[in-house]
């Protein structure tokens, strides 16, 4: 069986950034850099037919690369015991987009919808009895923080495999983004959006 999900990866530089705010926070289970990625579809466990199905599935969506800044923080659930702790993306768009392209995709193979309300994020950390002051206060200190925009010009399969240590994540397939523009002049195009 195969634990399977689909991802953007963080460029190096601002993952090291967000890992640089891991810390200060009792009850937290931060979050390695190198695991840190923003979810656009959770599919589950499958068997190996339905992970080559989905695998090849997936190389056939066309959309146009686009560009992300990470923005923001908060936590999951907002009004009850904080379980997650998160980073928010902007613009939110063009993830949207992408993330129906891969909805349409699962679903015409017969994969259930994921049941839940699409709220693209970065997890942090994981919450285990973290006091609401002390998350209130962590969060005020960074209420400024945001990254440059960075350029997205693929996702991924991934599957994830459960251990006492935590959650490892092995990329199964990488999928570019490309338009009727080249590739070059798309990223281009990407570096030079201003986002607010």
């Amino acid at each position: 069986m195969y634990r399977l999900f689909v991802a953007i990866d963080l460029p190096p530089d601002i993952a090291a950034r967000l890992q640089g705010l891991c810390y200060g926070l009792p009850g937290a289970r931060w979050v390695q850099a190198e695991q840190m990625h923003l979810t656009l579809r959770f599919i589950g466990e499958v068997d190996g037919g339905a992970f080559l199905d989905i695998k090849e599935g997936l190389a056939g969506i066309k959309a146009p690369p686009f560009a992300l800044q990470v923005k923001e923080l908060g936590f999951f659930p907002p009004r009850k015991t904080p379980r997650v702790l998160w980073a928010g993306i902007a613009p939110v768009e063009q993830v949207s987009g992408l993330r129906k392209r891969i909805d349409n995709v699962l679903l015409g193979m017969g994969l259930a919808p994921e049941g839940r309300k699409f709220s693209p994020h970065i997890t942090l950390a994981r919450l285990h009895d973290t006091p609401l002051a002390r998350l209130s206060r962590f969060l005020a200190g960074n209420g400024l923080f945001a990254t440059e925009a960075f350029p997205v010009s693929e996702f991924h399969l991934y599957s994830s495999e459960l251990t006492s240590k935590g959650a490892f994540h092995t990329i199964e397939a990488s999928y570019p983004l490309l338009n009727s523009y080249s590739l070059g002049e798309s990223l281009f195009s990407c570096l030079a959006l201003q986002i607010v």
